[in-house]
């Protein structure tokens, strides 16, 4: 990736600038969890976890999930590289790669960082969608590893909304904020049968945290 030197100053002062608006901003959020007994068993069982989640629930999931060692993989265009600053802030690592370019590079390099312990994070729909519709890599990596996929979604009892491909959810000021964490799913090995059969099972899981966090929320 090579970004103008416009770019990388741009990309730095959006971080410094973003970083500390969701700092304060997520400091206003009221939590309310559900599953979390299966993040405590993943974790306890010394397999570091896959997260799975939407490309729209970005935002709140770096505040819920910061300072664990995550890797994350994020595109190699300027997009990726503000966002990249961004997380690297809050606990993150970041593996450099998308379905379009990079990608089979950035996931040798989480093949690597799982191997030495640390989780994983994926938007499943990530990154130009279309929308909440599951791409393999996330499966790929839990066939090549062994390693569980841990699926959540996360809902905001009052938010905005932005005018994007993903409709990104921006949880308000002192908002209600439920997480939903779902069962562990394996992915045995890495034929085209087994994942698309786990992408489809990926994606039901998926839709019903989904029902959940809005529930609670309600």
């Amino acid at each position: 990736m090579t970004l103008r030197r416009r770019q990388q100053f741009q990309a730095a002062a959006i971080a410094a600038l973003g970083t500390p608006l969701i700092e304060a901003l997520g400091g206003t959020y009221h939590w309310h969890e559900q599953g979390r007994a299966h993040l405590d068993a993943t974790t306890r069982g010394g397999r570091a976890p896959i997260f799975a989640f939407w490309h729209g629930r970005i935002l709140a999931a770096t505040l819920y999930f910061r300072d664990r060692g995550i890797i994350v993989m994020t595109s190699e265009n300027f997009d990726g590289e503000w966002i990249a600053r961004i997380i690297r802030r809050f606990g993150y690592g970041v593996a450099r790669g998308s379905t379009s370019r990079g990608g089979a590079r950035a996931l040798a390099q989480l093949r690597r960082d799982m191997a030495a312990g640390h989780p994983a994070a994926f938007t499943v729909d990530g990154p130009r969608g279309p929308a909440r519709a599951a791409q393999p890599g996330a499966l790929w990596l839990a066939g090549i590893t062994g390693h569980p996929i841990l699926p959540f979604h996360i809902e905001a009892a009052k938010f905005w909304t932005v005018n994007s491909w993903d409709n990104h959810q921006v949880p308000k000021p002192g908002s209600d904020v439920a997480i939903a964490i779902g069962e562990p799913l394996l992915v045995p090995d890495t034929t085209e049968a087994t994942v698309e059969e786990k992408r489809v099972e990926l994606q039901r899981s998926l839709a019903a945290l989904e029902g959940k966090a809005k529930a609670m929320v309600a």
